[in-house]
């Protein structure tokens, strides 16, 4: 029997999970292919890809500014340079504003933090049940039991699993969780200089082009393009029914909103981050129950930032080691 089971490999779950490792048995599982949450990093082939998810980091806190800068000397961060445009006439590029992102994908902070650490890939929990002072714990492929549960799902899921065992108000919180769409994009070779573009549109919000970020060199262009919110709660629901129109609104907005003259495509894949973040931060930072070794850790806490599920899961370790 292990000592805590984490729901999650996100930067929250790996987080509390190298924390936790030092004196206990850990084992962390999560239903996606690959670690990293909403960090995950979307393998074309070898080495070439695409930040499926979260784009960069821009650290607010002195406590992430101390962690990051650690991990800039581990060469697990990087900067990312260049020229970051903003498509708004009436804003600048604040040069100050530090743009921090993995060596080789996004979600090397998780992949650096599991590397000791026993993780299990597409394994959905599905039920738990609490009996004789122990988590029996139901997945799609497997039962387990242990001595305590930490969750580090988004809001509703871990709402669903949990709030029968909640004693306090933490799911009373009203907790918006915004949601967006990202197309991925291989194209030719174009003659774009720029590392990013942000707008000021309804539909297309942000876009990235990975080969700025020097992590390969490639005869073709990768692109990730992503929605605004606005546009992504109105339609993440129903994206799978018509993916194609959904890909081709988002690039024809691209090719209008920075007229890069795209000649072939020759990848694309889109993807509805349902819980993509949440705006407003509620009271708490994590919840722990030592009684029954219950324990919730995740960026809506703070939200919107990584770094606010960076922040939650020291809070949930300090409790539970009682700092």
């Amino acid at each position: 029997m292990i000592d805590y089971c984490i729901i999650g490999s996100g930067i929250s779950g790996s987080t509390i999970a190298n924390l936790l490792r030092k004196k206990s048995t850990v084992h962390v599982f999560d239903k996606a292919k690959g670690v990293g949450g909403r960090s995950s990093f979307k393998r074309y082939k070898n080495n070439i890809g695409f930040d499926h998810g979260l784009q960069y980091l821009s650290p607010k806190t002195i406590e992430f500014k101390k962690f990051t800068k650690k991990l800039i000397k581990q060469k697990v961060l990087k900067k990312w340079n260049g020229e970051h445009k903003f498509l708004n006439n009436n804003v600048k590029q604040d040069k100050k504003h530090i743009k921090l992102i993995g060596v080789k994908g996004n979600n090397e902070i998780s992949k650096h933090f599991l590397t000791k650490i026993n993780y299990t890939l597409n394994s959905e929990l599905i039920g738990i049940r609490r009996d004789k002072g122990i988590w029996n714990l139901t997945f799609k492929d497997k039962k387990i039991q242990s001595k305590n549960l930490i969750l580090t799902a988004p809001f509703l899921q871990s709402k669903k699993l949990s709030q029968k065992f909640v004693k306090t108000q933490l799911f009373k919180n009203k907790v918006k969780m915004n949601s967006n769409l990202t197309v991925l994009l291989m194209t030719n070779r174009t003659n774009n200089k720029a590392s990013s573009f942000f707008t000021n549109d309804e539909t297309l919000g942000w876009v990235s082009y990975e080969n700025s970020k020097r992590r390969f060199k490639y005869n073709k262009d990768l692109w990730v393009l992503q929605s605004t919110f606005k546009y992504g709660d109105k339609h993440t629901d129903n994206y799978r029914n018509k993916r194609k129109y959904y890909i081709n609104i988002l690039i024809n907005k691209f090719k209008k909103l920075t007229d890069i003259k795209i000649k072939k495509i020759y990848f694309t894949h889109i993807h509805g981050w349902k819980y993509s973040s949440n705006s407003k931060a509620i009271n708490v930072k994590s919840y722990w129950d030592k009684k029954c070794g219950l324990g919730i850790c995740a960026d809506w806490f703070g939200g919107p930032r990584l770094e606010n599920g960076w922040l939650s899961a020291n809070d949930l370790y300090d409790k539970i080691i009682k700092r």
